[in-house]
Protein backbone atom coordinates (compact mmCIF):
# COMPACT_ATOMS: atom_id res chain seq x y z
CA UNK A 1 0.00 0.00 0.00
CA UNK A 2 1.12 3.16 -1.25
CA UNK A 3 1.55 6.11 1.07
CA UNK A 4 -1.78 7.99 -0.73
CA UNK A 5 -3.73 5.07 0.21
CA UNK A 6 -2.51 5.19 3.77
CA UNK A 7 -2.96 8.67 3.99
CA UNK A 8 -6.77 8.41 2.72
CA UNK A 9 -7.34 5.62 5.48
CA UNK A 10 -5.87 7.83 8.15
CA UNK A 11 -8.20 10.34 7.60
CA UNK A 12 -11.65 8.54 7.34
CA UNK A 13 -10.58 7.09 10.66
CA UNK A 14 -9.72 10.62 11.39
CA UNK A 15 -13.59 11.69 10.33
CA UNK A 16 -15.07 8.62 11.67
CA UNK A 17 -13.49 9.25 15.11
CA UNK A 18 -14.50 13.02 14.84
CA UNK A 19 -18.03 11.89 14.04
CA UNK A 20 -18.19 9.09 16.96
CA UNK A 21 -16.85 11.77 19.52
CA UNK A 22 -20.01 14.77 18.09
CA UNK A 23 -22.59 11.69 18.95
CA UNK A 24 -21.75 10.72 21.87
CA UNK A 25 -21.24 14.65 22.96
CA UNK A 26 -25.31 14.98 21.76
CA UNK A 27 -25.90 11.89 24.01
CA UNK A 28 -24.43 13.84 26.78
CA UNK A 29 -26.07 16.48 26.13
CA UNK A 30 -29.48 15.17 26.20
CA UNK A 31 -28.44 13.23 28.88
CA UNK A 32 -27.77 16.48 30.74
CA UNK A 33 -31.13 18.01 29.23
CA UNK A 34 -32.62 14.70 31.24
CA UNK A 35 -30.95 15.36 34.30
CA UNK A 36 -31.80 19.20 34.21
CA UNK A 37 -35.29 18.28 33.25
CA UNK A 38 -35.99 15.42 36.09
CA UNK A 39 -34.59 18.29 38.93
CA UNK A 40 -36.65 20.80 37.29
CA UNK A 41 -39.74 18.00 38.13
CA UNK A 42 -39.11 17.48 41.41
CA UNK A 43 -38.17 20.84 42.67
CA UNK A 44 -41.47 22.30 41.41
CA UNK A 45 -43.37 19.29 43.13
CA UNK A 46 -40.94 19.83 46.25
CA UNK A 47 -41.92 23.60 46.54
CA UNK A 48 -45.57 23.08 45.92
CA UNK A 49 -45.77 20.71 48.96
CA UNK A 50 -43.46 22.58 51.15
CA UNK A 51 -45.56 25.28 50.46
CA UNK A 52 -48.62 23.67 51.57
CA UNK A 53 -46.92 22.45 54.77
CA UNK A 54 -45.68 26.04 55.64
CA UNK A 55 -49.36 27.53 55.35
CA UNK A 56 -51.10 24.47 57.55
CA UNK A 57 -47.81 24.91 60.15
CA UNK A 58 -48.68 28.82 59.84
CA UNK A 59 -52.14 28.59 60.72
CA UNK A 60 -51.45 26.13 63.94
CA UNK A 61 -50.00 28.62 65.40
CA UNK A 62 -50.56 32.47 64.17
CA UNK A 63 -48.24 35.04 63.38
CA UNK A 64 -46.04 32.99 61.38
CA UNK A 65 -45.40 35.20 57.82
CA UNK A 66 -45.26 32.34 55.61
CA UNK A 67 -42.71 33.74 52.43
CA UNK A 68 -42.11 31.95 49.55
CA UNK A 69 -38.00 31.43 49.01
CA UNK A 70 -36.68 31.79 45.37
CA UNK A 71 -32.98 31.87 45.09
CA UNK A 72 -30.73 30.59 42.78
CA UNK A 73 -27.61 30.46 44.78
CA UNK A 74 -29.56 28.79 47.84
CA UNK A 75 -32.49 27.00 46.62
CA UNK A 76 -35.89 27.18 46.30
CA UNK A 77 -38.70 26.37 48.51
CA UNK A 78 -40.64 28.11 51.85
CA UNK A 79 -40.07 29.57 55.03
CA UNK A 80 -42.35 30.38 58.21
CA UNK A 81 -40.97 32.94 61.19
CA UNK A 82 -41.94 34.97 64.09
CA UNK A 83 -40.77 37.30 66.23
CA UNK A 84 -42.25 37.61 69.56
CA UNK A 85 -41.15 40.31 72.09
CA UNK A 86 -41.14 39.10 75.92
CA UNK A 87 -40.78 40.99 78.89
CA UNK A 88 -37.99 39.50 81.74
CA UNK A 89 -36.79 40.64 84.48
CA UNK A 90 -33.94 42.08 82.43
CA UNK A 91 -35.94 43.76 80.11
CA UNK A 92 -37.20 42.92 76.80
CA UNK A 93 -36.01 40.29 74.54
CA UNK A 94 -36.67 39.44 71.23
CA UNK A 95 -37.82 35.25 70.62
CA UNK A 96 -37.32 34.38 66.66
CA UNK A 97 -38.55 31.11 65.64
CA UNK A 98 -37.78 29.88 62.12
CA UNK A 99 -38.86 27.15 59.37
CA UNK A 100 -37.37 26.75 55.85
CA UNK A 101 -37.09 24.27 52.97
CA UNK A 102 -35.14 24.71 50.23
CA UNK A 103 -33.86 22.54 46.93
CA UNK A 104 -30.83 23.23 46.37
CA UNK A 105 -29.94 24.07 42.48
CA UNK A 106 -28.91 20.95 40.55
CA UNK A 107 -24.84 20.82 41.06
CA UNK A 108 -22.10 18.92 38.96
CA UNK A 109 -23.00 16.10 41.50
CA UNK A 110 -26.18 15.68 39.88
CA UNK A 111 -28.28 15.23 42.57
CA UNK A 112 -31.99 16.12 44.45
CA UNK A 113 -30.99 17.74 47.87
CA UNK A 114 -33.40 18.80 50.36
CA UNK A 115 -32.19 21.15 53.44
CA UNK A 116 -34.45 21.54 56.03
CA UNK A 117 -33.16 24.52 58.71
CA UNK A 118 -35.70 24.69 62.14
CA UNK A 119 -34.99 27.68 65.20
CA UNK A 120 -37.19 27.95 67.95
CA UNK A 121 -37.34 30.76 69.92
CA UNK A 122 -33.34 31.86 69.25
CA UNK A 123 -32.17 28.11 69.59
CA UNK A 124 -31.22 25.97 66.63
CA UNK A 125 -32.67 23.01 66.65
CA UNK A 126 -32.36 21.34 63.12
CA UNK A 127 -30.21 21.95 60.11
CA UNK A 128 -30.58 18.74 57.93
CA UNK A 129 -29.54 17.93 54.37
CA UNK A 130 -31.04 15.12 51.80
CA UNK A 131 -29.48 13.86 49.02
CA UNK A 132 -30.34 11.68 46.11
CA UNK A 133 -28.46 10.92 42.44
CA UNK A 134 -31.46 11.99 40.46
CA UNK A 135 -31.85 8.67 38.66
CA UNK A 136 -32.26 7.58 42.31
CA UNK A 137 -34.96 9.29 43.39
CA UNK A 138 -38.49 8.59 45.22
CA UNK A 139 -40.25 11.34 45.43
CA UNK A 140 -42.28 10.30 48.25
CA UNK A 141 -39.49 9.87 50.27
CA UNK A 142 -38.58 13.33 49.74
CA UNK A 143 -41.93 14.22 50.55
CA UNK A 144 -42.40 12.41 53.77
CA UNK A 145 -39.32 13.90 55.13
CA UNK A 146 -40.89 17.56 54.78
CA UNK A 147 -43.86 16.45 56.71
CA UNK A 148 -41.85 14.97 59.35
CA UNK A 149 -39.36 18.21 59.84
CA UNK A 150 -42.30 20.42 59.61
CA UNK A 151 -43.98 18.25 62.49
CA UNK A 152 -41.28 18.00 64.19
CA UNK A 153 -40.76 21.58 64.07
CA UNK A 154 -44.82 22.22 65.37
CA UNK A 155 -44.33 20.02 68.59
CA UNK A 156 -40.76 21.66 69.19
CA UNK A 157 -42.31 24.81 68.87
CA UNK A 158 -45.36 23.79 70.90
CA UNK A 159 -43.34 22.83 73.63
CA UNK A 160 -42.03 26.03 74.12
CA UNK A 161 -45.07 28.39 74.00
Amino acid sequence: MDFQQRLQKAVKRGELAGDERARAERERELTEKELQRLHSQYRLELSEHMETCMNQVADQFPGFRVESVLDEERGWGAAISRDDLRHTPQGWTNRFSRLEFLVRPLSSARVLELAGKATVYNREIFNRSQFKPLDQVDIATFLELVDNWALEFAELYSAQK
